[in-house]
């Protein structure tokens, strides 16, 4: 796409760009530094942070990106060395921010960042960050504060980051709408979708427990289970419980599958499952409900900020068959929940579309360029 630059490419010699920059008038679409995980284009798939380098090409933004690199050390390299290498490149640099070893990565960038004289925005990820940031306050204090901005996708992490820092901004992880067709739900088949990678932070095998509670009332029920194995076991268990549950038969397994995919394996199910035990703003969430699927999830981390219980969803606690497939029964029986649910989520997802996210994202870019060429 016209306006995004591989993390090889050169854009300007160094003289150039440092002379645009200081020309430049502050509204003008200065270049961007993108620092995340663009690993995943080449698996198919595309990550937020990709999505918004596209975005952002298209509405004419000079985008530099990194990291493509497969492998912890080469990726932090990687981005380590965009960072300080291309620093005529770019006026601004966007971070993804998440828990575990990848905080490093952002901690790297960052001090980069600061050593060149480059203002950055920060992007937190992930349900497990509040609890990271409560073994390692200090660290994540100290980067958050550093930071022109930082953006959240979900209340959930506004709320239990704001500890660490004041300025904080919601900005939702976006959808591209028109990409997925609505059907409103009203009278439902026992059909059953989850769609997560097999981890066990996802917790797959409470989808085969769930079907079991409900397959003698519903003989015909049926589950597609779709999403790449992360090689921690959590394949197997669900695959040995749903065996010893008599349900195996009732599972079909479709593995990865691309994000223009998306919808139509949406569309073979009724009733979608979200069984995690970690949550911030899913995105396959998000998907279904855009499809007009109902949801049925746990109400862990941030889903309880993103859905309302009895209006968009229904919410139940994690680990709980019984009160998931009791929630499965309420749809699959009772007059009027199904469409109520499917037209609400409908609703809500719309307020993810891109043409609502991406000018809140130049605004914010176009807000931290001004102010650091008024330093």
């Amino acid at each position: 796409m016209a306006g995004l630059q591989e993390n090889n490419a050169v854009v300007w010699s160094s003289q150039e760009t440092r002379h645009s920059f200081s020309a430049a008038q502050p509204e003008m679409k200065l270049p961007v530094l993108l620092v995340g995980d663009f690993f995943s284009s080449s698996l198919g798939n595309h990550s937020i942070c990709e999505d918004l380098a596209a975005r952002l090409a298209a509405s004419h933004w000079p985008v530099l990106t990194t990291s493509k690199r497969p492998g912890r050390l080469p990726r932090l390299l990687d981005m380590v060395s965009v960072a300080w290498c291309r620093r005529y490149d770019y006026a601004v640099a966007q971070v993804d921010v998440f828990s575990g070893p990848a905080f490093v990565w952002a901690e790297a960038v960052c001090q980069i960042c600061r050593w060149v004289g480059k203002p950055y925005i920060l992007t937190l990820h992930g349900g497990n960050l509040p609890a990271f940031a409560q073994n390692w306050p200090r660290r994540v204090r100290h980067l958050l504060c550093s930071a022109a901005a930082v953006t959240t996708p979900s209340r959930y992490l506004l709320e239990h980051m704001a500890h660490y820092c004041t300025h904080l901004r919601l900005l939702p992880n976006p959808l591209d709408l028109s990409a997925y067709e609505f059907i409103l739900r009203k009278q439902l088949q026992p059909s059953l979708v989850w769609l997560r990678a097999f981890h066990s932070i996802y917790n797959p095998s409470l989808a085969p427990q769930t079907l079991a509670c409900l397959i003698d009332s519903f003989p015909s029920i049926s589950l597609a289970m779709i999403g790449p194995d992360k090689g921690d076991g959590s394949l197997q268990a669900m695959q040995q419980i749903a065996t010893a549950l008599g349900v195996a038969h009732r599972i079909s397994l479709h593995g990865k599958v691309t994000k223009a995919e998306v919808p139509a394996w949406m569309h073979r199910g009724d009733i979608f499952l979200n069984t995690a035990n970690v949550d911030n703003t899913p995105i396959s969430v998000l998907e279904a409900m855009a499809c007009g699927l109902c949801v049925v999830s746990t109400n862990v981390g941030g889903i309880p900020y993103l859905l309302e219980h009895e209006h968009d969803a229904l919410l139940v606690p994690p680990n709980d068959p019984a009160a998931m497939a009791t929630a499965v029964r309420r749809l699959l029986t009772e007059p009027g929940l199904a469409e109520r649910l499917s037209r609400n989520a409908r609703q809500k997802a719309e307020q993810f579309d891109w043409s609502t996210i991406l000018p809140q994202w130049e605004a914010l870019l176009i807000s931290v360029m001004k102010r650091n060429t008024h330093e």
